[in-house]
């Protein structure tokens, strides 16, 4: 394909950026269409789901996450894998560090698993999705994030996050996204 842009003028560098996009996108067959697009520009983040072969369970957090607030959430709260923004991290170093602010717990070894576009549709972002087993002698102290976060620290037996997806008291995609990972890998059989 070919594009072409046309326009990219920056409507709010707020907290993030959003950007207004005009370009001409020419089909196979020569034919050129006109597309006007809002793109936010996040950055690229970082998600890990810990694990506990030896007690088949699971840390995940729950947190007030705006925009699900604004789209019919009553409460605002998440389930979700631990996660962050990379900033000018690499992946790795992002999801130690997010690891012991929201879970508490120091991680050894991690596992990269994949990195994907979570929304392709109007985000930029990309998320490096890792795994990790957790021990409690890996408890460096009581989670909760920091200075603005409000985070509590859930460890859930792996059986009942899996049916907590199932009912729907799990919703978001990065952590269903690592929940079944976990479950198809055989990690946790």
């Amino acid at each position: 394909m070919n594009i072409e842009i046309i326009k990219d003028k920056i409507l709010s560098e707020n907290y993030f950026v959003l950007r207004n996009i005009t370009y001409d996108l020419t089909r196979k067959n020569g034919e050129v269409i006109r597309h006007k697009r809002e793109v936010y520009d996040r950055g690229n983040g970082a998600t890990i789901l810990l694990y506990s072969r030896e007690k088949q369970s699971v840390v995940l957090i729950r947190q007030f996450r705006v925009a699900s607030f604004v789209n019919g959430n009553p409460d605002g709260r998440l389930i979700e894998a631990c996660a962050g923004l990379l900033d000018d991290d690499e992946p790795e170093v992002c999801i130690r560090k997010e690891a012991i602010e929201e879970t508490g717990y120091a991680v050894g070894e991690v596992r990269k698993v994949f990195e994907l576009y979570m929304s392709p549709g109007g985000v930029t972002e990309i998320v490096h999705f890792f795994i990790a087993e957790y021990s409690e002698a890996q408890r460096a102290n009581a989670g909760g994030g920091v200075e603005d976060e409000d985070i509590e620290v859930l460890e859930i037996p792996f059986a009942e996050a899996l049916a907590m997806v199932q009912r729907g008291e799990i919703r978001d995609g990065k952590t269903v996204i690592l929940l079944q990972y976990l479950q198809v890998s055989g990690l946790m059989a």
